[in-house]
């Protein structure tokens, strides 16, 4: 029996190689919107796509600016 491979919640970008998926780090860590779609970022950068890693790290890097400037008064 062959096992269907999970693409909608468990596809491989998800599963980093220390078998966390990052949305249970954003959720253990209790991370906000804009910070949890950083770790995100940082986490599958280039991962779908190596030819975008720089792309999903400048996304990261707006988001956690994002979260700068609103602890600005």
């Amino acid at each position: 029996m062959q096992i269907e491979k999970e693409e909608v919640n468990h596809p491989d970008h998800y599963l980093q190689s220390t078998g966390f998926e990052v949305i249970d780090v954003i959720e253990a860590w209790d991370l906000n919107f804009c910070l949890g779609n950083a770790v995100k970022y940082i986490a599958r950068a280039g991962i779908k796509n190596p030819q975008k890693k720089k792309q999903d790290l400048e996304k990261a890097v707006w988001y956690i600016e994002r979260v700068i400037e609103s602890l600005k008064w």
